[in-house]
């Protein structure tokens, strides 16, 4: 678990040390910086792969050994995360970095109603994402005085433990999710000026 954390930690301050600054100098714009959708793409990459090797190396691997299991209440149990609570984990240390930079899950159906839509932006991200999960929902959103780039990408339910924790929560309003069913969205956002 340390491993994954330590590797999301570092991948994501790569990209921030690295390409952030290169972003953020040309104002968001594509002359001689990377385009925000850009942007976009290589952290949902990070965030991705990361919750996926998470999910088959660490969670599937300890469960099927017996080692540990993934649980809700990990601490109390002393168990590991389950691979959303290690996403929303990560997005939280994140963000109090203080960088501008924000991810989290988002679903039209959550299991607890903070991790629904916040915005109507993020309403109608998670369902185009729905309708078609191959391509990100993105636009430049104003939070104060600031303009952020938003995108939406499709989440899947990505291993069984996903679908188990969905399909038999008590306060889930939705139980027939399959694997590789869209269950809502990672949501990104980053400042552009």
């Amino acid at each position: 678990m340390n491993r994954s954390l330590t590797g999301t930690l570092l991948g994501i301050a790569f990209f921030v040390l690295l390409v952030f600054p290169l972003f953020a100098k040309s104002g968001g714009q594509s002359a001689g910086g990377v385009p925000p959708q850009v942007v976009a793409d290589y952290i949902h990459a990070i965030i991705q792969a990361d919750r996926t090797l998470y999910t088959t190396h660490v969670v599937e691997r300890m469960e099927r050994h017996q080692v540990v299991t993934s649980q809700e209440y990990w601490k109390q149990t002393k168990s590991l995360p389950l691979p959303a609570q290690m996403l929303l984990l990560s997005g939280l240390h994140v963000d109090q970095q203080g960088l501008g930079l924000q991810f989290r899950l988002a679903s039209l159906t959550p299991i607890y109603e903070k991790n629904g839509p916040t915005t109507d932006f993020e309403k109608a991200g998670l369902a185009a994402v729905l309708k078609d999960p191959s391509r990100p929902f993105t636009g430049v959103i104003q939070r104060g005085t600031q303009k952020f780039f938003k995108a939406i990408y499709a989440d899947h339910a990505v291993s069984v433990s996903c679908i188990n924790c969905h399909n038999g929560h008590l306060l889930t309003y939705k139980k027939d999710y399959k694997l590789g069913d869209v269950m809502g969205g990672i949501v990104i956002s980053f400042p552009i000026e």
